[in-house]
């Protein structure tokens, strides 16, 4: 009997290639017989999102875009100015920037499998149908639903996200988002985006920002036995904020 292949989804990386080679190594990855699902967030306040995304590419990795990502393709169409704790600027200048970009460009907002969902960081408990609020979005062209993909954390039960955008909210009536949805999904939501509130196991749902990029860990989880694997960070790169 043929055995089942991996799926193998990984929390934000954030450019730390380092300790996804070092998970890629625990985890024994063969790129021939697994399949790898980052939660978005491949580049950004790690010291080497050209090497992650150089690896990635060759591996041929899947995932969703997360916000860095979208903060990344905006940089290099002039439309954002990288702030002092951005580490976007070799990816920029290198040589296969256009090559790397195109195919970050190409992820997709939400993935999904019978029984699995993939979105960076969460869905509206007003979504009828997460795939198609999200399928087809433009990462290039502003659109309400990508902000609920990429950014929500805590909402109402309509879905508004508080502003100003805090963790905690410093507003009353906000809620973790997968709270509004727990018995209401027929799939479990794999996601990433919130470090803060670190692994997350419920049913329903799997977390998996475990913080590298702040001295944590670098956390994948292996749909086929709902295992986690994690390595620890070599040392915070960004100051937890």
């Amino acid at each position: 009997m043929e055995a089942t292949r991996r799926r193998i989804f990984i929390g934000d990386i954030q450019g730390c290639r380092d300790e996804l080679e070092r998970l890629l190594e625990a985890l024994k990855f063969d790129p021939a017989e697994d399949a790898l699902e980052p939660v978005g967030d491949f580049v950004n306040r790690g010291p080497d999102s050209l090497g992650v995304l150089r690896l990635l590419k060759s591996l041929g990795a899947g995932g969703v875009l997360g916000n860095h990502d979208l903060h990344l393709l905006a940089a290099r169409r002039g439309e954002r100015t990288l702030k002092p704790s951005d580490t976007l600027s070799l990816v920029l200048e290198a040589e296969d920037a256009e090559d790397l970009l195109a195919w970050l460009r190409a992820k997709p907002f939400v993935k999904n499998w019978p029984g699995l969902l993939l979105v960076h960081a969460g869905l509206s408990p007003v979504w009828k149908d997460p795939t198609l609020e999200l399928s087809g979005l433009d990462p290039e062209t502003a659109h309400p639903n990508i902000d609920i993909a990429t950014r929500i954390r805590w909402c109402d039960e309509k879905g508004n996200m508080p502003v100003p955008d805090a963790d905690p909210p410093r507003a009353p009536g906000f809620r973790p988002w997968y709270e509004h949805l727990e018995g209401r999904l027929d799939a479990t939501v794999v996601f990433g985006h919130w470090a803060r509130a670190g692994i997350i196991k419920r049913q329903g749902f799997r977390g998996l920002d475990s913080g590298c990029v702040w001295g944590g860990r670098l956390t994948a989880w292996l749909a086929e036995d709902d295992t986690f694997v994690s390595v620890p960070a070599m040392r915070a790169y960004s100051a937890f904020g």
